[in-house]
């Protein structure tokens, strides 16, 4: 059995320090058996022979835009069984004009209401099973970004969150919204954590458990 290979695609806006989040979840990539590569471009994902042979995409890379033949080379790589993970703006909130990116992935960022508020994240009690989360705390209270995300219904959510209205927000009730999801698309898989804004949030023993599991789970079954 030949050790899966692991890209890692970092760039984009760096106040979600892509060099230093993605530092940070190195090590479980190479702790599991992959052969890591990491690409300061996105041109990489227009590169059909290196795209083939990815088990799994780590993306993060907030903002931006991606090329056509970037986003179809990621689209189609995906849909023949590369996966594809990554967590907060560097997985949801790119290429804001790239609809069909949105469409692969499932979700995408729209705000963050209050900017750092501790909030609750809690799993979905049905799927605490899943591989991505069963142990796990079913409820863990961060002081962080907390994300409003608006998603498609053909994604698995494992945890959310919900925004709690006050005298002065517009909104009127709570409001609930995935905080880490997975789907299947094609032959891939996806994993996606909106968690994850810096270093340090990626250093809570729980959200650090997900999101390696996660990028585990998304790659590509070995060959």
């Amino acid at each position: 059995m030949t050790a899966r290979t692991a890209l890692v695609v970092r760039g984009g806006w760096e106040g979600h320090d892509p060099v230093g989040t993605t530092d940070a979840m190195l090590p479980v990539l190479r702790d599991a058996g992959f052969d890591v590569t990491v690409e300061n471009t996105l041109e990489v994902y227009a590169d059909e022979d290196v795209m083939g042979a990815t088990d799994l995409v780590v993306q993060c890379w907030t903002m931006g835009d991606i090329l056509v033949e970037e986003m179809h080379g990621l689209r189609v790589a995906v849909e023949a069984g590369t996966g594809l993970a990554g967590w907060h703006g560097g997985l949801l909130d790119s290429f804001r004009n790239a609809t069909d990116y949105q469409h692969l992935v499932g979700g995408q960022f729209v705000a963050h209401p209050g900017d750092m508020v501790e909030h609750e994240v809690a799993l979905v009690p049905e799927r605490v099973d899943h591989p991505v989360v069963a142990g796990l705390p079913r409820r863990t209270t961060l002081t962080t970004e907390q994300y409003w995300v608006q998603t498609d219904p053909a994604i698995d959510v494992l945890a959310t969150t919900t925004h709690t209205p006050a005298d002065d927000t517009p909104w009127h009730s709570p409001v609930t919204v995935p905080v880490v999801w997975t789907r299947r698309w094609g032959a891939g898989k996806i994993f996606a954590c909106t968690l994850g804004h810096a270093v340090d949030d990626l250093r809570d023993p729980t959200v650090h458990e997900i999101v390696a599991r996660g990028m585990v789970w998304a790659a590509r079954d070995p060959r």
